[in-house]
Parts: C-alpha cells; structure tokens; sequence
C-alpha cells in the first residue's frame, strides 16, 4: 500500500464484507502532538476474541478466494514503520473498530493518498451502505454523511457520474478549508 486512502479503502471492504450498514472513517492531523490517525469503525457482524487475536497474522483470513489476507498486516507495518502502531477491537455482532497512528512527520509515513475519491468511490459503490467521513485537523472539523447526502439528492443515486464528480470536488474544498494550522 503505497498510501493511507489505499489502507482505507482495503480496511473498508472488511467491514463491506462484514455486512456493515454504517462504516465512519475518520482521519485526525493533530500538528500539535506530530501524530496523524485514522479509524475505521462499522456496526458489522464483528469478530470473537479469537480472531482478533489472530487476525494481525497475514494467514489468518475468512476469505476462501485465497488463504492470506494483507490489509491489516500491512497497515500495522506501516504504521510501526513510522513510529506508530494499531489497536483492533471487536465483537461479535456488534461491530469493529481499527484505529492506526502514525508519526505525522516521519519520513516512512506514507502520503494520504487521494481520500475524497476514496470516500466517494466506496459510496457510489456501496449505495447501500451509509458513510460517515471525519477529517480533523487539530481543531478544525469536516464531516461527510451519506446520509445527509442521500436526503438531498432524494431520487438522484449517489453513484450518478456527475454527482461523484460533485461530491469528490466538495470533500476536497471542505478539507483544503480546515487546512489552517
């Protein structure tokens, strides 16, 4: 994963695959402390203690495409890679939770990659499926909801082309607003 939206994106389709109805990704660029984090939680089917225990393992998946599953291992080490690290909570069926820090500052923290079209493309695709986005920068705030945005288009989809466009353009200068450090 050579970015944080790839991260996000890979963690998500956990929680799609999880039969999330509600999945909040949030990012929080705190200048102040040098530590970026960001945090996936959905109201999925969640997992037992077991599992979570195991689950940072790279054989350890629910997949049956294939016996490796990488997104999580793969955001730990990224995370550990630039003085950060994770912490995964579950339950079964009330939903899970990932949260990774990592040193805002650090050379080997990977770029955030393009998150506005991360978040629109994960809800054009999963109209389904409410999204919350959160993007913090020390105290400065952005939220995203679907379903706000899904009550102002009313018989519009979500997924129309010039709707993504719209939306992606939106998050992108609601962000660059809170980008006052």
């Amino acid at each position: 994963m050579n970015n944080i939206a790839m991260h996000i994106l890979d963690i998500v389709q956990n929680s799609i695959s999880a039969k999330a109805k509600l999945i909040e990704i949030s990012i929080h660029e705190n200048y102040n402390s040098n530590i970026l984090t960001i945090a996936i939680k959905d109201n999925g089917i969640g997992m037992d203690e077991e599992f979570v225990a195991r689950v940072i393992d790279p054989y350890t998946t629910t997949r049956t495409t294939r016996k490796v599953g990488l997104g999580i291992p793969l955001l730990k080490d990224s995370a550990q890679q630039s003085n950060g690290y994770i912490k995964l909570n579950s339950e079964k069926g009330i939903g899970t939770s990932i949260q990774a820090t990592f040193q805002n500052d650090h050379i080997d923290r990977p770029p955030l990659g393009d998150i506005a079209g991360t978040i629109v493309l994960l809800s054009a695709a999963n109209p389904d499926i409410d999204f919350k986005y959160i993007h913090q920068i020390n105290e400065n705030k952005y939220v995203f909801d679907t379903r706000e945005i899904k009550n102002v288009l009313d018989d519009v989809r979500i997924s129309d082309p010039k709707i993504r466009g719209y939306l992606k353009e939106m998050i992108n200068e609601n962000v660059k607003e809170i980008y006052v450090i």
